[in-house]
């Protein structure tokens, strides 16, 4: 399936629009800015990566508290570099478009969420969670008490089976609840 050379061809390019939410023009967009990314002399091969570090310099991105755990959950590197692929880059703008069902962006934010990748969200993943929220300057920095509380809060409301961690069906149910997910989980070029 993977192209990175100069052209998509058509049969590529429907291909890749069958298998995501982005439309034929989002498609050739993200594949003219991953090739930006590229390296000249590795525009022409296919499978190429883009390191982590440059992903980052997306202006989508830069901002983004979690853009780090975003490579990560996208990448598909076996050595776990957060790099990506031309088509690691499609399925993260997939996930993150508006066409995305709900029910697939909430499986990619429990993933981004679970920094462990243990299937749960526990009051380790949710301290990580809120202190990219809030920046971890000892201005934003909340107190260990005030963590507390809120990590208890988080699962008083949340972790419905009571087993002291929020599953992916638990979290899909809190963000169902959510009228402004949505349309906050999204990234567009």
């Amino acid at each position: 399936m993977g192209t990175t050379a100069s052209q998509l061809r058509k049969d590529v390019l429907s291909e890749y629009q069958e298998l995501t939410f982005l439309t034929k023009q989002e498609i050739l967009l993200a594949h003219k800015r991953f090739g930006e990314l590229l390296l000249k002399e590795e525009r022409n091969h296919s499978n190429s990566r883009v390191p982590m570090d440059k992903i980052l310099t997306l202006p989508e991105l830069k901002s983004n508290p979690f853009r780090k755990r975003i490579c990560q959950v996208f990448s598909t590197s076996d050595v776990k570099d957060g790099s990506l692929t031309f088509e690691d880059f499609l399925d993260l703008l997939s996930a993150f478009s508006d066409s995305a069902t709900l029910e697939i962006k909430s499986h990619y934010a429990f993933r981004i969420f679970d920094f462990d990748d243990d299937g749960t969200l526990d009051g380790g993943d949710l301290e990580k969670l809120v202190n990219c929220l809030t920046g971890e300057t000892d201005d934003t920095r909340l107190t260990p008490e005030e963590m507390r509380q809120l990590i208890n809060n988080i699962l008083e409301e949340s972790d419905i089976d009571k087993d002291g961690t929020v599953n992916l069906s638990e979290f899909q149910h809190v963000i169902s609840r959510s009228p402004d997910f949505v349309s906050s989980f999204k990234i567009v070029l």
